[in-house]
């Protein structure tokens, strides 16, 4: 019997490379969206669209009613860990079986920023849910690059607040095709398991872009900046305070070598190694060329 699988966070990058991993598979595909009018999308998808707001339990009934799996993200910021708990109390109510939760890399009580404490809370109550659970915590993604695609397409360079900090990234790719082994797969095989995932090699962003100008055939260079040009680039874009602190504390902590590992476990769960960055920058090698003519 199929099993039926609700996606929360459904319009964001790891969401829809999930459902997109789980495509043709033997289950029905639930997509929990905030505003109904992003969901076209999800619906080509081949997912049943339900409007609700981790924000508001009252929302949430009908979205996890006769759901066997959650996989469950929460947005970033202060409220996360009430958002999980919101949808944990729905699928308790729901009689749902089992919780798959995005975490972040290093979540923990003495994570070197507040993220990861939140995200810890999270995690800790999702163990404690009573559903069989597996939470993942991936390494910094590869598609935050896509962040810089516009500078690097238009002068060639991009400028992070990273010093020269090496980190594990991996590709969301993989981090959706691990989400979607662990949901296919019977509930009691990945229950009671924290897997971090990782990039098959830790990283300088000197050494990306190194492979991105192998990739484009031109030159491309990264330029470090300080936590203080960064922050001020970042509101000068309009992203939110508390959203502009968090990536400050993580870049603070991979500058100190919080982020130098990897591990095998993206390797041992699908059988096939990650993809490198090589890989990442070469199929997405659009985004970061300029328009024909400029």
């Amino acid at each position: 019997m199929s099993r039926t699988v609700l996606i929360t966070g459904a319009t964001g990058t790891v969401s829809t490379a999930l459902i997109d991993a789980l495509r043709g598979a033997d289950v029905d595909l639930r997509a929990l969206v905030r505003d109904e009018s992003k969901a076209d999308g999800l619906r080509e998808r081949g997912a049943a669209v339900f409007v609700g707001d981790l924000d508001d339990a009252r929302s949430l009934p009908p979205a996890f009613e006769g759901v066997h799996d959650v996989w469950l993200l929460t947005p970033n910021g202060p409220r996360a860990p009430e958002n999980n708990m919101n949808a944990v109390w729905a699928a308790r109510q729901a009689g749902a079986e089992r919780i798959v939760r995005l975490s972040v890399v290093g979540a923990a009580h003495d994570a070197p920023n507040r993220s990861g404490r939140l995200h810890a809370l999270s995690d800790l109550e999702t163990e404690r849910c009573g559903m069989r659970w597996t939470i993942l915590r991936p390494h910094w993604f590869m598609q935050n690059l896509l962040n810089e695609a516009g500078d690097i397409s238009a002068t060639g360079t991009f400028s992070l607040n990273m010093a020269s900090a090496r980190i594990g990234m991996i590709d969301v790719r993989d981090i959706a095709e691990c989400a979607a082994r662990v949901l296919l797969d019977h509930p009691d095989r990945h229950h009671g398991r924290t897997y971090t995932l990782t990039g098959p090699r830790s990283l300088t962003f000197a050494e990306v872009a190194d492979q991105l100008s192998r990739a484009l055939g031109r030159s491309v260079t990264y330029l470090p900046v300080s936590d203080d040009a960064k922050r001020k680039t970042l509101l000068g874009y309009g992203v939110p305070e508390w959203i502009v602190d968090m990536l400050e504390e993580y870049a603070q902590a991979y500058v100190s070598g919080w982020g130098d590992f990897t591990t095998d476990t993206v390797a041992d769960l699908l059988g096939h190694p990650p993809h490198d960055v090589a890989d990442f920058v070469r199929d997405h090698s659009d985004a970061f060329t300029p328009p024909d003519g400029a």
